[in-house]
């Protein structure tokens, strides 16, 4: 499955309040779900995962329908990624996740107002457009290769943003929790002939671990790597220290729970809609 790999979150273009107070400051104010999304840029990210999850519509189309599926198949995946159902879904387990610390939160916002973290954020979507073109990602692999290969300091410095943000175990996690999606989504369609056991689904998946592993250690090393080449060494070291502070764990953790609890649905719609195509069935 191809399933967003780097922590960035979306956001209701609502004023929905994150609202909370803390033992030490009990006059702590209320911070916006829609302020932290704003200052994120991420109306932005989400046209592009939309358009990475339309591009992988067509993947799936071309390799198990043969090509087939039709109109039926391009409406199914352009409602899967409707951008306001997954804000929809994405902003409620965000709102939970960040709830009960708005001081953290507060925090997140300055660090992404200032100019280094608006600067970044736009490096990293735009990396992340840049990815859309196989070309692309597949030079930036190549120059990834190349600077863990001669050891070069750069590449040391991404190794400890990829530890700091945990991004290989919880990416690694987040793939297999998308593939069972899928595969149990397809399996419920009966393709099989049957409803395999979730036991054997789950074999199945498990046995893609050490594949998934090092495709998404390369794509993290090629996607970091082509993001943050625009940036001095320090820079990048001030943004590795906001991801190993308390607010960055804070917003590693929600991010990626409300990451998990979105395109786990989108993983098993995908599945589904999948399985039902090749059984000749209305989508």
């Amino acid at each position: 499955m191809s399933l967003p790999r780097l922590a960035l979150a979306a956001f209701l273009s609502l004023n929905l309040p994150v609202t909370a107070q803390t033992t030490a400051d009990p006059a702590a104010s209320t911070v916006s779900i829609a302020e932290l999304g704003e200052v994120m840029q991420l109306d932005a990210l989400f046209e592009v995962l939309r358009e990475e999850g339309i591009s992988y519509g067509a993947e799936l189309q071309a390799d198990m329908l043969g090509g087939g599926g039709g109109p039926g198949w391009d409406r199914a995946i352009s409602d899967i990624y409707d951008i306001p159902v997954l804000r929809a879904r994405f902003n409620r387990a965000l709102r939970e996740g960040l709830a009960p610390d708005p001081e953290a939160t507060a925090a997140i916002i300055e660090f992404f107002s200032s100019d280094l973290g608006t600067r970044i954020l736009k490096l990293e979507i735009e990396a992340r457009r840049a990815f859309l073109d196989d070309a692309a990602e597949d030079a930036a692999r190549v120059a990834a290769d190349k600077l863990r290969a001669g050891r070069e300091p750069r590449a040391g410095q991404i190794e400890r943003f990829i530890e700091a943000a945990d991004l290989l175990e919880m990416n690694v996690a987040g793939a297999l929790s998308g593939n069972l999606a899928f595969m149990t989504g397809m399996n419920e369609t009966g393709i099989n002939g049957n409803i395999l056991p979730q036991d054997e689904v789950m074999e199945q998946v498990w046995g893609q671990e050490a594949q998934i592993r090092s495709d998404t250690e390369s794509w993290l090393h090629a996607y970091l790597g082509l993001a943050y080449s625009p940036l001095t060494d320090a820079e990048l070291d001030s943004y590795i220290a906001f991801w190993e502070s308390p607010a960055g764990e804070r917003l590693n953790a929600a991010l990626f729970n409300a990451f998990d609890q979105t395109f786990v649905v989108v993983s098993r719609d995908l599945g589904r809609a999948a399985g039902q195509a090749m059984l000749g069935q209305d989508i």
